[in-house]
């Protein structure tokens, strides 16, 4: 039982925190440790994947998230028309940049492009961008927006003309009709891995959608955070808002007159029939979920919140990733307190995960814990399955950070299999992508020693 806390910290670092006393309306949340940017290591080169295709739902369902993604915001607010920027967009980074940083801006532009259509690029020195990314150090953002990694601000390019602005309507979203500048608030102390995603998250809503949806798997606009790099879907949203066929100042019912003609267009093989719109996210959920997966409330609150937030779910009738998310909730809020209930809970939230489109990387996650948890029994053999099945999934998706969990937890169940010498290879070869993804060798050691102590306790057990 000592050790079941242990398993607890294998958990999502990125999954839904609760609702700070004061939020960011655009904004990607995170509680990763602050590092130091000296030393930085360099982005892994994942391996070649087939790329999933952009159609996994029906145009009828895409075009009702694409309104609800465009007309609303996080916080529930009503956009009053479309915004996007006329003309080609810059990118510039200021502030303590990170020594990633860079390379990895680089490499989302080149997807934006090549997959979204967008003429983006970075700003010539010296010029006025049409986004400015100012890295800060963390504490600073936390200070302004609590258990926010980073934040996008419209109308501004730089901390002091945001921090001028504050509680003025230049920085009211409702009020834009067009976009001209927008502003990145990212930290520059913290893992390389939280700075691409802030990178992705960020840069996609200062170009794009201000929404979330909770019922999306296959998205970056989503709370769940299991999603970390920009999607196919995303990617077809961000094609859609900069067509010829739209512009700024459009309203909701101009926009939904044009968008099934546009999705015909651009995506074709969604032309099949779906579920149609999927049901507006009750609030009483949200907050359920908030309070199940963040800090502040205790263990048996979090686990009441968490079947609360299944019996709601259940009663609504979902069958998408709001009701396996509350399964895994369920599972999450239930390790180191009843094991089967967690196992039930995890299992259940994989099974319906593979079953929705999009959501191959949140069963990885899935498989993670349940690797872990196989660990816990002195099983290494259905730990090192688990491992093996998720590690392409994760690989194609670009989570360092999952991936080198993943490959721990192989080089562990190697270890209890006697297959010492592949155990020792797999650390080895492990730890650049760990650095990318957790930022520092103390982090390192630590999330190693955690998954070192599972395995232990099934050796012994």
């Amino acid at each position: 039982m000592k050790l079941l806390p242990a398993l607890a910290l294998l958990a999502l670092s990125a999954c839904v925190s609760a609702t700070p006393p004061r939020t960011a309306e655009v904004s990607m949340r995170g509680t990763s440790d602050t590092v130091s940017s000296k030393s930085a290591p360099t982005a892994p080169a994942f391996a070649a994947l087939p790329a999933v295709r952009a159609a996994t739902r029906s145009n009828s369902e895409i075009a009702a998230d694409f309104l609800d993604l465009t007309f609303r915001m996080e916080s529930g607010r009503e956009l009053p028309v479309l915004t996007r920027f006329e003309g080609p967009i810059t990118v510039a980074l200021t502030g303590q940049v990170p020594a990633t940083a860079p390379a990895d801006l680089d490499r989302l532009l080149a997807r934006l492009r090549a997959e979204a259509g967008l003429p983006v690029s970075r700003a010539g020195a010296g010029a006025g961008a049409s986004i400015t990314v100012e890295f800060v150090p963390r504490r600073q953002i936390q200070a302004t927006y609590a258990n926010v990694a980073c934040f996008v601000a419209p109308r501004v390019s730089s901390w002091d003309e945001f921090t001028s602005a504050r509680g003025t309507a230049r920085l009211d979203w409702t009020t834009l009709r067009r976009r001209d500048r927008m502003a990145i608030f990212a930290p520059s102390d913290s893992s390389p891995q939280e700075i691409r995603d802030c990178l992705h998250e960020e840069i996609a809503q200062a170009i794009g959608p201000l929404n979330d949806l909770y019922h999306l798997a296959d998205s970056v606009f989503n709370d769940d955070n299991f999603n970390t790099s920009l999607t196919s879907f995303d990617m077809l949203v961000l094609r859609m808002i900069y067509s010829p066929d739209l512009r700024s100042g459009m309203t909701r019912a101009e926009v939904a007159a044009v968008v099934p003609g546009l999705l015909a267009r651009m995506n074709p093989a969604g032309q099949f029939a779906g579920r149609g719109a999927a049901q507006r996210t009750p609030q009483a959920w949200i907050q359920a979920m908030e309070t199940a997966l963040g800090p502040r409330a205790g263990s048996p609150a979090r686990r009441d919140a968490a079947n609360r937030a299944l019996a709601i779910a259940m009663s609504q009738g979902w069958n998408d990733a709001r009701l396996a998310f509350s399964h895994f909730a369920v599972g999450r809020v239930n390790l180191g307190h009843d094991a089967q209930s967690a196992q039930r809970g995890f299992t259940e939230a994989a099974r319906l995960y593979r079953a929705l489109p999009g959501g191959h990387v949140h069963a990885a996650h899935v498989d993670m814990q349940m690797a872990a948890f196989a660990l816990t029994q002195g099983d290494g053999a259905s730990a090192l399955a688990l491992a093996d099945r998720a590690i392409p999934v994760v690989q194609r998706a670009e989570n360092a950070a999952l991936l080198a969990t993943l490959k721990l937890v192989k080089a562990e169940a190697f270890e209890m299999l006697g297959r010492d010498a592949e155990a020792r290879a797999l650390r080895v070869d492990t730890h650049p992508l760990a650095r990318y993804g957790f930022g520092s060798d103390a982090t390192i050691r630590a999330r190693t020693r955690d998954i070192a102590s599972l395995a232990r306790a099934g050796s012994s057990g």
